[in-house]
């Protein structure tokens, strides 16, 4: 071996590779071997396809030895397994005893998932040519099988090993071998369970390391916790690291990943604005932060996440090649941030905007995995399947996993089944979400019911359904409880009390129904039609009821939807359903003239039918059913992105018969309130004769027969639910009686749906006459202060805790001169709402006025740095400028519209 080889290699040993790229470029001219290490370099630092320029010309087999080896190393960095694999194999004969040849050797048989080869490679390596490298790997393949006793010794040795070289490699590389020694170290502890001595020892290190040493160790073992499923020991781990370091934004960062596997998302925004705040103030990398802020806001704060993503466009587009990031990394930054605005507008239904932002990212960077999948993804709601399949198909080459997940949502399943149990042994790779992947095991479950495997297919849905369980924070009681409380609210006394005050629009169709029972078949069908437009789940029912337990959250009321249907006044409505018509009439495509009728398919409202029918009493409501025994299975079979939300019943059997037992009740309520007034129409009777059921559901809606509603196939249109490849087929009955395939497995639905229904008495306030908050507040800004305290002192009667109804008497009383009595019910106010700020300064006013400056003082000492230059609500018949937002000219403002 030559002088510059023996450095050149001890450069890629180091990990070396911008040293090494430049070494390369410096030489007068490149041997053959001196090419595959300069592709070696490029391929580190980010240049794929400068690598394999540099290749080109190069004949594998006229390599020596040392040179081959090298080139494996290529193929390994660029992901080309396969290539290196038949390398190292075909070179081993040659030199069996070459100690980097049978490391990376074993690497490749790491990658197919043949961890029991690799590790004799492994071991044989290390007794050639120890390597701390070779020692970690090894130490890993130990923990894979549980060969504790063998681990310990593995580590005790690499340990030795290092104490005696870590002092002739460079500091970086220091730092991050010893990092990940400690790592293995803690995961050697809790594979064993020995959790004690994990703890004692993570908190001996916080005296010896640097700040981002131990939270680098701490995250990491948070990390490892979550593998273990163990999300809430990793929470407490990184709390407690807070409380040592504060403003480490690494550790907020992790908290925020760990919120949003559970479902937090307010909590996960919240943590990641904190590390965002931190690490621009200590002048860190914000760009991984902003991006993966941007990520969770997508899910639902679209406008956050826009500006989020721009603002990375901007930060990323300002970066420069330095010693630390090299232009191909700050090109992949931009790359990212490019991606990620692309999906806030494909979430956004901007699909034209969304499709042109990844094309042009994919022409510089064809290999960029996001790009593609969100492309195909994309492609696939918009109805283009055998586009999607095709760039679905690339993403297979570069990330099979991925790929395989996304082609079998698509329906084109793996024909073999060795690519199938490789794809299992990825699945149960341990990950943030736990120690296995419930997405990719249902996407298997998926493959083997095609092979007709079914108690295979079964059996990984169950494991799959298992551990998303372990996340989620679904409670069946909870559930039943709360249907009851809106059965209980929407009776038939409260529509005979509120006659009149809905909207007579006949625009707004709701498909409801069990998830999975059809709705979006249904829709589809009515949307062929010229004057129907099917607007998809538009959600605009739950955002209404969202906005009223805002308002009753902001009042103080201590109520809550559906309780405070009762409150409702035909004003408030009005306003309500103007709001929510405008939103329908936006949902329309231009020159919609002619169209009738605007179909929301949201399966869930089918709880929402009370409100639905108080808000628009005409409106036409169809109620999809299905053999629930179908519903089931294929709700077990599904992995939703509502799963922390409304979807948490689909993971458990139990939880999916007693929900279907809620609906059955549910809809018997609302059957007996509105008789005859709810279609009524059974999948399996669509499937078996469209155009009868076709005809009947155009009828109820009153528009005449058109017979290109049967071409549900050819609907131009984006549909972004669970149902986005079927409702691109043909009408077809294959679904039917799919469940006789897993009826052996069905006890746990049984029992589920035959329990009988038990929850607790339902307890709820009526008021006489809705609106009395609202009334009160006119008379007040009217001056008619007695009106409105009879009206207050009324509703505290009704609702004893209402904040506002107290602040108000209190703030009338204070007016009148009764300043004791007033203050008391003001305090009680402000107790349940501090955040309101008018409140607060109205209260300090009191106080001064009662001659008790001391607790004037206290309250304002809590105003300093607000901003709020808001006037007294005292003064608003003076002034009626008041901004939205504070003391009672938010409670005279309009709340929901």
């Amino acid at each position: 071996m030559t002088g510059s080889l023996t450095l050149l290699r001890r450069l890629v040993e180091m990990q070396q590779f911008e040293v090494l790229h430049q070494a390369c470029l410096s030489l007068p001219a490149l041997s053959p071997a001196e090419q595959v290490l300069l592709a070696l370099a490029l391929a580190h630092l980010g240049q794929p396809e400068a690598a394999r320029d540099t290749l080109i010309a190069l004949d594998p087999a006229a390599l020596e030895v040392d040179a081959r080896v090298d080139l494996a190393a290529v193929h390994l960095q660029l992901g080309e397994f396969d290539a290196a694999q038949a390398l190292l194999e075909a070179t081993r004969p040659e030199a069996p005893d070459h100690a980097l040849l049978l490391a990376r050797l074993a690497a490749c048989y790491v990658q197919h998932q043949r961890g029991e080869e690799a590790l004799p490679l492994y071991e044989s390596s290390l007794r050639l040519q120890p390597g701390i490298a070779v020692y970690q790997q090894l130490l890993r393949l130990y923990l894979q099988r549980a060969d504790l006793p063998q681990a310990g010794e593995t580590l005790a040795a690499a340990d030795l090993f290092w104490a005696g070289e870590r002092e002739h490699w460079p500091a970086l590389l220091v730092a991050l071998y010893d990092q990940q020694l400690r790592g293995l170290r803690l995961e050697l502890w809790l594979a064993s369970d020995d959790n004690a001595r994990a703890d004692a020892w993570l908190d001996s290190r916080h005296a010896e390391l640097a700040e981002d040493d131990y939270c680098g160790l701490l995250t990491g073992y948070a990390q490892r916790l979550a593998e273990r499923g163990r999300h809430a020991q990793a929470e407490d781990a990184l709390r407690r690291g807070l409380q040592h370091y504060p403003e480490h934004p690494d550790l907020y960062q992790q908290h925020a990943e760990l919120a949003e596997l559970q479902g937090r998302l307010p909590q996960a925004m919240t943590l990641l604005h904190r590390a965002l705040h931190l690490a621009g103030q200590q002048q860190k990398m914000t760009l991984p932060l902003r991006l993966k802020l941007a990520s969770v806001a997508t899910q639902g704060h679209p406008a956050l996440a826009r500006q989020v993503a721009e603002q990375a466009i901007e930060e990323a587009g300002a970066l420069t090649p330095s010693p630390e990031m090299d232009a191909a990394q700050t090109a992949k930054w931009l790359v990212q941030a490019q991606v990620a605005l692309a999906g806030v507008d494909a979430r956004e239904q901007h699909y034209i905007v969304a499709e042109a932002r990844y094309v042009e990212v994919l022409q510089a960077h064809p290999r960029q995995v996001p790009a593609l999948q969100g492309l195909g993804q994309l492609y696939m709601q918009l109805g283009r399947i055998d586009e999607a399949v095709a760039l679905f198909e690339q993403v297979l080459a570069i990330d099979p996993a991925r790929g395989h997940a996304a082609l079998i949502n698509a329906r084109r399943f793996p024909q073999d089944e060795e690519t199938l149990i490789r794809l299992e042994t990825l699945a149960r790779r341990p990950g943030l979400s736990g120690p296995v992947q419930p997405g990719l095991l249902l996407q298997l479950a998926a493959a083997w019911e095609k092979r007709k495997d079914y108690t295979k297919a079964f059996t990984l849905a169950n494991e799959a359904n298992a551990a998303s369980r372990a996340l989620l924070r679904y409670d069946p009681v909870a559930h039943r409880q709360g249907s009851a409380r809106i059965r209980h609210a929407f009776s038939r006394s409260l529509f005979e009390n509120r006659r009149g005050i809905g909207n007579d629009s006949t625009l707004p169709v709701f498909v409801l129904g069990m998830p999975r029972s059809g709705t979006t078949l249904i829709e589809q069908i009515l949307a062929g039609h010229s004057q129907i437009h099917g607007a998809g789940e538009l959600g605009v029912i739950p955002t209404t009821i969202a906005r009223l337990e805002s308002w009753e959250r902001n009042t103080g009321s201590g109520r809550h939807y559906p309780d405070c249907v009762d409150d409702l006044s035909a004003d408030v409505v009005a306003g309500i359903t103007a709001s929510l018509l405008k939103e329908l009439r936006e949902s329309l495509p231009e020159n919609a003239s002619e169209l009738r009728h605007v179909v929301d398919k949201l399966p869930h409202n089918f709880e929402n039918i009370g409100l639905i029918k108080l808000l628009f009493p005409n409106a036409r409501i169809i109620s999809v059913r299905r053999d629930p025994r179908d519903i089931a299975i294929s709700n077990y079979f599904t992995d939703y992105a509502a799963k922390h939300g409304g979807m948490g019943f689909a993971y458990d059997l139990q939880w999916i018969g007693e929900q279907l037992a809620d609906h059955n009740l549910m809809m018997h309520h609302w059957n007996q309130l509105f008789p005859g007034e709810i279609l009524d129409v059974r999948y399996e009777d669509v499937v078996s004769d469209p155009e009868r059921e076709a005809r009947r559901m155009l009828d109820y809606l009153g528009v005449q027969w058109e017979p290109q509603v049967l071409d549900t196939s050819e609907l131009d249109r984006p549909v972004k639910t669970a149902s986005v490849w079927q409702v691109r087929q043909p009408i077809y009955q294959t679904a039917r009686e799919r469940w006789r395939r897993y009826a052996d497995f069905l006890a746990p639905l049984i029992a589920g749906t035959n329990a009988k229904i038990v929850h607790e008495p339902v307890e709820m306030v009526s008021l006489p006459v809705p609106g009395m908050q609202t009334e009160g507040i006119a008379c007040y800004r009217q001056g008619k202060l007695d009106d409105a305290e009879m009206l207050f002192r009324r509703l505290l009667h009704h609702v004893p805790e209402h904040a506002t109804a107290h602040f108000m008497v209190g703030l009338i009383c204070v007016r009148k001169g009764h300043l004791a009595e007033g203050i008391e019910h003001m305090e009680k106010g402000h107790q349940t709402c501090p955040w309101n700020v008018n409140w607060r300064r109205d209260l300090a006013q009191a106080y001064e006025l009662a001659q008790q400056p001391e607790k004037a003082q206290m309250l304002r000492v809590h105003h300093v740095g607000t901003g709020d230059s808001v006037v007294s609500a005292r003064d608003v018949e003076q002034n009626d400028a008041i901004p939205l937002g504070f003391s009672i000219r938010t409670s005279a403002s309009e709340p929901f519209y």
